[in-house]
């Protein structure tokens, strides 16, 4: 997703000093747990947009930290975070310590620092012109700060609200802040997030800063912006412990979530069950063989697909952001905060191999947010302040049947087809809308695509964002591919009709398909293909006016649920390969400044394939349908080795929360979910020699791949559960139970190895 409306945070470093690798250099390998291996430094330089952010976390938990700073190589961190309430979001709250005089008291205290180490569940840093140590761990609602003051001047804590208030009852500070997102007009802007927070010494008096560097000590509260209240612990502290509670419910919720989590100021502790926490997650992939660098990618990128939805579930009460209220969750926690987009492709498709639970909490969770809502209509990006309805399409119905097919039953699908069927046909298809359906929607429907502007033609259509458009290609493909997926659930509930009615207009990628250059090409409202289109930067910034952040060469193959009636579009198995080899190779035409001023999320370039952007990656698989498994296979590794590094800029696009992640970890294990909604993997290149996944239930799913290296990246043979194995595929069934697939990988291709059996593409459109 763009990256332009993300908030930045970074590390403060120009190289990747050794305070920002995994903490593994005097631990020999067989020491190493797999929460070792992760970098949370990894990416946070972008190439482009927006880069990482080193998280410190428990997985899927609602406190979230890192850092605030302006930009990577800035040298100042703005105090210290209390919580972050959304990916890429800046922190409520804040804390600044200080030591000195009362007149450099703000607000936020601008720090210069040094000695920073973070790791999943630590964050230890060094204010080296305050000369204060600090050292933090999280739990999943609460946490706890140890400052160190090195200086015998008196010893003071702020408090900030950005917006909201705090106050002070002699023994601990309590409050709220009101979460607004400029910009986003479908957010609750009731939203509040609460604290409560105290310390292992009473403060000997507080105040509020009335103005820069000035205290009123007579009041023990303040409200409004930047609302912060002081503590002031007098001379001699050298020690200072803080520990805190967060709720999106209340104050005493805040406080009941700190004294149910943590009992203590001991950072050690807190930090050693975070550390055990984490493991038992990553553990559920355990990967050996590879080099040391390969680890920490995998689990780094593992690490990153954790980050988000988050659990809002606190003593089994949820506040929702979709209707402003407090629920029972009658024990299925809630989750929130979910760019669906850039999730559904694989983030959510390895959830359901190693949590099925999980997996199904989250659905159950989209369903609530949708009758909360009061349209039944399934959300798109779910965030803690309401559904954002940012990007494109409905793709909440890919996660549905995806999970449903591959046997988690833990929901409602019937309650789930109607929301995803009505999210297709009443809410409007407008890109960043919430808006019910209209003009576009009722052409669409009509004819089977989204048309686009002529040429100098002025926009009449209400609600098309001037800045978004009608991404015309993207959506038209986009909502084939959900009505797909619409049509799997209708057919799953015995509503026969209406699976034919969605698998015929599944096919509507077919009207925009140029039968001369095999391209998706933009087509006006009378039905005509516009003259003089260039699939490499035709479509204005970001390419919105015809597809959307990426151009017509990534468009080209974005029929994930029918390849095979791709290939025969694009004339057959030879077309096809050349089709793809072409985008490979074909060069950006321009300067990389122009190319990227037009195309700021197309990064990640192989020719015109953007390994950066999430529509892309299932690019790389798709020969496999066309009868060369072994250019997959090549493809994949160059791909990992050449984008996917353990450096501060070894990610090439916006990861988007697990987006990008998921990717990467699946293709380095060797397979991948091509196509949600197809119960179907595609398997690659191996980078482990054995992996080890836990499926659940007691059973395992391992990849033995013989001989596997940086060379030796070719499958040579193959068996599935002991059974010999020539295609480039294997279904969930295959694996759901335990299993063992076995490659011998070599260093040259066997061309012939997977050729005869492509994998699975959509079923044959209904004759009527």
């Amino acid at each position: 997703m763009s990256g332009i409306f993300g908030c930045l945070a970074f590390c403060a470093f120009t190289g990747l000093p050794t305070s920002c690798v995994p903490d593994t250099a005097d631990r020999t390998v067989s020491d190493k747990t797999p929460v070792d291996y992760v970098n949370p430094y990894m990416g946070n330089i972008s190439h482009l947009l927006v880069p990482t952010y080193p998280t410190v976390h428990l997985p899927n938990s609602m406190l979230r930290v890192y850092p605030e700073r302006a930009d990577f190589t800035g040298d100042r961190v703005a105090g210290l975070p209390l919580i972050v309430t959304s990916h890429r979001g800046s922190s409520a709250f804040n804390l600044s310590p200080w030591q000195g005089p009362e007149q450099g008291l703000l607000p936020v205290v601008q720090y210069s620092y040094d000695q920073e180490k973070i790791q999943p569940y630590r964050y230890q840093v060094y204010l080296d012109d305050t000369q204060i140590e600090v050292d933090y761990a999280p739990s999943h609602q609460s946490a706890v700060y140890n400052l160190i003051f090195a200086g015998n001047t008196p010893a003071y804590l702020v408090f900030n609200s950005r917006n909201g208030e705090l106050a002070y009852d002699g023994k601990s500070v309590s409050g709220y802040q009101i979460i607004n997102v400029d910009g986003y007009k479908y957010s609750n802007r009731n939203t509040r997030v609460y604290l409560y927070a105290e310390t292992d010494i009473d403060a000997e008096k507080t105040g509020v800063i009335s103005d820069v560097g000035q205290i009123d000590y007579q009041k023990q509260s303040v409200n409004g912006k930047d609302a912060a209240l002081v503590l002031n612990f007098g001379d001699g502290v050298k020690r200072l412990g803080i520990r805190y509670g967060i709720s999106f419910i209340s104050a005493e919720q805040a406080k009941k979530n700190l004294e149910r989590e943590i009992h203590t100021y001991d950072v050690n502790q807190v930090a050693a069950t975070g550390k055990k926490i984490w493991n038992e997650e990553l553990n559920k992939i355990r990967v050996t063989g590879g080099t040391e660098e390969d680890k920490v990618v995998f689990y780094t990128s593992m690490y990153r697909c954790y980050e988000r939805p988050v659990c809002l579930s606190e003593d089994g009460r949820y506040f929702s952001a979709f209707d402003g209220q407090v629920h029972e969750d009658n024990g299925t926690p809630f989750y929130t905060d979910d760019w669906i987009w850039d999730t559904y492709r694989a983030t959510h498709p390895l959830r359901v191999l190693i949590d099925e639970k999980r997996a199904s909490d989250i659905i159950n969770s989209y369903l609530r947010m949708a009758q909360q809502m009061g349209t039944n209509w399934m959300p798109t990006f779910p965030e803690v302040t309401g559904d954002s309805r940012r990007m494109n399409s409905n793709h909440a119905v890919a996660t549905v049947i995806d999970a449903w097919l591959k046997g988690v039953r833990g929901f409602d699908l019937e309650q789930a087809y109607l929301a995803c069927k009505a999210a297709i046909e009443e809410k409007t298809l407008i890109p960043w809308s919430a808006e019910p359906a209209g003009w576009l929607d009722d052409f669409y429907k009509e004819h089977g695509y989204i048309p686009t502007l002529k040429p100098g033609e002025k926009e009449t259509v209400r609600n098309v964002s001037m800045w978004e458009k009608r991404q015309p290609i993207a959506v038209t493909l986009g909502t084939a591919y959900d009505q797909w997926c619409l049509s799997l659930i209708a057919l799953e509930l015995g509503r026969v009709e209406e699976a034919e009615k969605y698998l015929r207009a599944s096919y509507n990628y077919r009207n925009i398909f140029h039968p001369e250059t095999k391209f998706f090409h933009p087509k006006d409202k009378d039905g005509q293909f516009l003259e003089g289109i260039d699939y490499r930067y035709s479509g204005g910034l970001g390419a919105r006016d015809i597809y959307d952040e990426n151009n017509g060469y990534v468009y080209r193959w974005d029929v994930q649920h029918n390849i095979g009636d791709l290939i025969s579009l694009i004339g057959g198995n030879e077309a096809f390969i050349q089709g793809l080899e072409e985008m490979f190779n074909e060069p950006l035409g321009m300067s990389k400044w122009q190319f990227y001023s037009e195309l700021p999320d197309h990064t990640g370039n192989v020719g015109q394939f953007s390994m950066g952007n999430e529509p892309a990656f299932h690019i790389p698989y798709l020969y496999n349908y066309a009868g060369q498994p072994w250019k997959t296979q090549k493809r994949i590794r160059t791909l990992l080795d050449m984008w996917f590094r353990n450096d501060l800029m070894g990610i090439p696009g916006d990861e988007d929360g697990g987006g990008v992640s998921a990717f990467v970890a699946f293709s380095q294990m060797g397979f991948y979910p091509v196509t949600p909604g197809s119960p179907t993997y595609n398997i690659g290149s191996p980078v482990f020699e054995h992996m080890k996944m836990d499926v659940g239930n007691g059973h395992t799913f391992e990849i033995i791949a013989k001989n596997a290296s940086k060379e030796n990246k070719y499958i040579q043979s193959a068996k599935l559960n002991g059974v010999t194995w020539d295609q480039p595929w294997f279904s969930h069934s295959d694996i759901q139970n335990g299993g063992v697939l076995e490659v011998v990988m070599g260093p040259k291709a066997n061309k012939s190895w997977g050729v005869g059996t492509p994998p699975p593409s959509a079923a044959p459109m209904p004759s009527r």
